[in-house]
């Protein structure tokens, strides 16, 4: 009797610990992007969303690059575009997630061009042909969606051939772009991607896309030219494979299109706005958040470049008009390499850049900091939340240490600054080199050169990530590292590292695009020059700069005493962009060389023809 009382029991108790476990699984795979971790879709409700009983409302940005990367700017990489890592994911989500943003607009899925070199990625390779490797990087973005509690929304293909868009599809046929609204074969190839799309399952979830959580709509596309019976058809075709999703009409309107009102299989209307006059801007949200008011939720799917104060009242106008929300153009995340991905916006009145969070001194003549400290408010407000106070960054993660010591790092969510650390043995003591370093000082190169190095010596590195709420926990150390030399790094923000100036020279930092978004150059014409002094026996001096020509930009001198300058040949190495066409690109050269003997402690650099220089590197100092 009493072990026929047992069994119950003990079942009882294996059931427990069974639940208990599978609990725990479940929570751990949520953390780590393997399951759903929204609790409902959100759904259209008259003119408003719902996340089950409660309103959706939002602020937030449109990420481009969230899941294809189109910034990898390094000076040495002739392919900028390329697919983000779980890092970069992580970075750009979480930042969403710190500013109580819950909603990301990504951009649209990039087609295959015809002139497309072999190691240019893209989403879609031709009909009915798809990138398996990309798609992989999308099933990260949206299982680290549910990581951050993000929502996103996904446009399908672009109007605008930045990265391939409706003339590529139409190319793929052999016809002309504007077929693709109206011929039965292109119409069924767009289908066909949207098919695939919405029936994929994830690699990473397990979670068929139409049956994910975490989107929140599908987009017929960015700022297409699309007639209302094209529109019709396809947002037809979304809903009868997706019931789960919003569906939303990508016409690009300044105004709504009563078409988009009146079509039964579209939920939610958008318009986008770069009006310079942030009064016709304002005007045109009033106009159409009046029509559609009753009849669905309306969100500003892109706006921008314009000051803090205009986008504020932007903002507040969306807010007192009762849109769903509103996405600012636009967030760049961090990069894998250190720093973050830069974006100048050509079409920002060479002013405004992509924006980083939580805002920066190299920002400021957008007023980035103050402008994200205010975007985080009323990401809160349109909630009815106070926005809370910023965590402590998490540990960053420090990257090689080269033999000049300079070095990188994967930096921290919400991080203001970081403090970099040396110590002789790996366990410390450990003393600070660099206080307040600053990531986004510096584009696509070493975050931070230890200038204060033992030529010799061997040493260990850390770095700490600080915000206003406090500093994060050590990162890894790096070591021991021997350093052979120290690193004199000009990034040419002012003349401080510069001796001597001749002739005609100016700081330039407009344009970046063109110059693989450098802010911060030295432009010089024929015969004007630049002197630097390193004590202590220069090794090698490395001259990174942008040009025309395809002749020699500079020649390089030493000297011992700063009189008599030796002229020595230089090493040139020379490294295109792919998108020239688009961009304007300019010829990155490199050009290397050492002096000829190693007391020299003055270097010379010559412009010998119109050019601007993007960063200067000298080794110097004798080993112990």
């Amino acid at each position: 009797m009493l072990r026929d009382r047992c069994v119950p029991v003990v079942r009882w108790l294996i059931l427990i610990v069974l639940t208990a476990s599978c609990l725990t699984c479940a929570a751990q795979t949520q953390r780590d992007g393997g399951g759903q971790a929204f609790e409902n879709f959100v759904r259209r409700d008259g003119d408003v969303l719902k996340d089950g009983g409660r309103e959706f409302r939002f602020i937030s940005f449109n990420i481009p690059n969230l899941h294809f990367v189109e910034d990898d700017m390094r000076f040495d990489c002739r392919m900028p575009f390329r697919l983000p890592d779980q890092f970069e994911i992580d970075d750009a989500l979480g930042t969403i997630e710190q500013m109580g943003g819950q909603v990301v607009r990504m951009y649209t899925l990039a087609v295959k061009k015809a002139d497309d070199p072999a190691d240019q990625p893209r989403y879609i390779l031709g009909p009915g042909r798809f990138n398996e490797e990309a798609f992989a990087a999308l099933d990260r973005v949206i299982a680290s969606a549910h990581k951050h509690r993000v929502r996103l929304i996904l446009p399908f293909v672009d109007q605008w051939s930045w990265w391939g868009g409706t003339a590529e599809l139409a190319a793929f046929r052999g016809k002309k772009a504007e077929e693709i609204w109206t011929d039965p074969q292109l119409i069924q190839d767009y289908k066909d991607i949207i098919t695939y799309v919405l029936t994929r399952k994830n690699t990473v979830t397990g979670v068929v896309y139409r049956d994910d959580k975490a989107i929140l709509a599908w987009e017929t596309g960015n700022e297409l030219k699309s007639p209302a019976a094209w529109v019709s058809q396809i947002a037809a075709h979304i809903k009868s494979l997706d019931s789960n999703h919003l569906v939303l009409d990508g016409t690009q309107r300044e105004v709504l299109l009563q078409s988009s009102l009146d079509d039964a299989n579209v939920d939610f209307v958008t318009t986008h706005h770069y009006e310079k006059d942030p009064r016709a801007m304002i005007d045109h949200v009033r106009q159409s958040a009046k029509v559609a008011k009753g009849k669905k939720p309306y969100f500003l799917g892109e706006f921008g470049f314009l000051g803090t104060d205009a986008l504020c009242a932007v903002m507040d106008a969306a807010t007192e008009e009762k849109l769903a929300g509103a996405l600012l153009w636009s967030l760049r995340y961090r990069s894998r390499e250190g720093g973050f991905y830069w974006h100048h916006e050509p079409y920002g009145g060479d002013l405004f850049k992509a924006y980083h969070w939580p805002g920066f001194p190299i920002g400021e003549k957008y007023d980035e900091k103050n402008l994200m400290r205010l975007v985080r408010e009323r990401a809160f407000a349109i909630q009815g939340l106070t926005p809370p106070s910023l965590p402590r960054p998490a540990a960053p993660k420090l990257l090689a240490v080269n033999e000049g010591a300079q070095m990188s790092w994967q930096g921290s969510v919400g991080a203001e600054c970081y403090d970099v650390q040396r110590a002789d043995a790996s366990q410390g003591p450990w003393a600070a080199v660099g206080l307040g370093v600053c990531e986004a000082q510096v584009q696509y190169r070493p975050l931070f050169a230890d200038e204060s190095v033992r030529p010799g010596r061997s040493y260990f590195y850390r770095v700490i990530a600080r915000n206003a709420s406090g500093s994060s926990e050590p990162s890894n150390v790096v070591g021991p590292v021997r350093v052979t030399c120290r690193t004199l790094v000009d990034e040419l923000w002012n003349d401080s590292r510069i001796f001597l100036k001749e002739g005609k020279l100016a700081f330039a930092e407009n344009e970046a695009r063109k110059f693989k978004e450098d802010c911060h150059r030295l432009a010089g014409v024929a015969r004007s020059s630049v002197v630097y002094y390193a004590p202590g026996g220069i090794r090698a001096a490395r001259v990174f700069l942008f040009t025309q020509s395809d002749e020699p930009a500079i020649r390089m001198f030493f000297s011992k005493d700063g009189k008599r300058f030796e002229p020595v040949e230089s090493t040139i190495r020379g490294f295109t962009t792919y998108g020239e066409d688009a961009y304007g690109f300019l010829k990155a050269r490199l050009c290397s060389a050492p002096p000829a003997s190693s007391d020299c402690d003055y270097v010379k650099i010559e412009f010998l023809t119109e050019a601007q220089l993007s960063r200067v590197e000298i080794d110097y100092g004798r080993m112990d």
